[in-house]
């Protein structure tokens, strides 16, 4: 077998076949050659390469250690010695996601070798990550999982070869918002004109500059008394009881809490704390009511400013947490308080 490149595999405590949540805490570890989806991967490399080793490390314990778990990461996989690491793919699990796309980057900036992972577009390991590193698109599952390993593969060759890189809807990774300069014959006007042409004719046409699109929210009307309604406090800002019961992620949250507050006039260090890995918690685990107000609105209830408090707050982290995720909780959300008679909410953040 005329083998070429020694590669490395990173994946989470379910790919690795270590386990499933039950063991999302594990600390990294190595075994020899592919596992799991890796063998995958070695078919489709065939003699070009060879997965030397995989590393495994549980979702939580690289999202909740992330400076630890790189280090102790990269620490395993320089002992391969490898020419390339793969990692994934993650398609839509946010924190597999993150620590894919932390590990090739850490690869890429630290041991100097190619590094490629894969995702779904709405991943928040993409918008974290995609601008330093190549991120090929997947579908949202893991029925996917042969037409990610088949681009992967190709794509790494193309890489570990330092041959020319074309544009994301040639290649096949997720745009990283770099522009490259090029000459052409035609001035900026005349391909303007061009394609104003062919839009007017109803033709297709590519633009130059691809602006972002963004979700339009119409907003509600004002309320006009809040002495008659029923208002309830809904936060990103990983406000939870102390312990986390519900084990909500520090980064690419996957779910939401539902908290009792109805004998609760105000939060309590001792009762409560910040869950959320994107801004220092210090302030918010010293005084729980700077992220979730819980205090500021007791009065306002108790002076009659506001007719009722809704006895159950909701909690979840924004930090990495992907659209689809997050138009999830809201739907569900939405549902328990329409049929509550919640009349206003008030949503605060970091």
């Amino acid at each position: 077998m005329n083998l070429n490149l020694s590669v490395v595999h990173y994946l989470n405590q379910f790919f690795g076949q270590i386990g499933s949540e039950d063991r999302a805490d594990i600390a990294p570890l190595t075994k020899d050659g592919p596992v799991g989806p890796g063998r995958l991967f070695q078919e489709i490399f065939g003699p070009a390469a060879e997965i030397k080793g995989t590393v495994i490390c549980g979702d939580n314990y690289f999202n909740e250690h992330i400076e630890t778990a790189k280090e102790e990461v990269m620490r395993l996989i320089k002992s391969y010695q490898p020419d390339l690491v793969i990692a994934g793919p993650a398609f839509n699990a946010g924190r597999y996601g993150v620590a894919c796309g932390a590990v090739c980057d850490a690869a890429r900036e630290q041991l100097n070798i190619p590094a490629i992972t894969a995702m779904f577009p709405e991943n928040p390991g993409v918008e974290l990550y995609r601008k330093s590193i190549y991120i090929i698109e997947t579908d949202a599952s893991t029925i996917g999982m042969k037409t990610a390993a088949e681009k992967m593969v190709a794509f790494a060759l193309k890489l570990t070869k330092q041959e020319p890189i074309g544009a994301p809807e040639a290649e096949g990774y997720i745009p990283r918002g770099i522009r490259k300069n090029y000459v052409t014959t035609k001035t900026g006007a005349k391909r303007a004109v061009d394609m104003l042409l062919q839009k007017m004719a109803g033709l297709s046409f590519t633009t130059e500059y691809p602006m972002p699109v963004f979700d339009r929210v119409p907003p509600r009307p004002p309320v006009d008394n809040l002495s008659q309604l029923t208002l309830a406090l809904i936060s990103s800002g990983g406000i939870v009881p102390r312990g986390n019961p519900d084990r909500i992620e520090s980064s690419g949250a996957s779910k939401f809490g539902k908290y009792d507050i109805s004998k609760i006039l105000r939060l309590t260090p001792e009762t409560f704390e910040a869950v959320h890995g994107g801004y220092d918690p210090s302030c918010a685990n010293a005084d729980p009511n700077r992220i979730l107000p819980l205090d500021v609105v007791r009065e306002m209830e108790s002076e009659g400013v506001l007719g009722k408090l809704y006895p159950y707050f909701y909690a979840t982290v924004g930090n990495g947490t992907t659209v689809s995720n997050a138009r999830k909780f809201a739907r569900e959300i939405a549902q328990d308080l329409l049929r509550d008679g919640v009349h206003a909410v008030i949503i605060s953040s970091t």
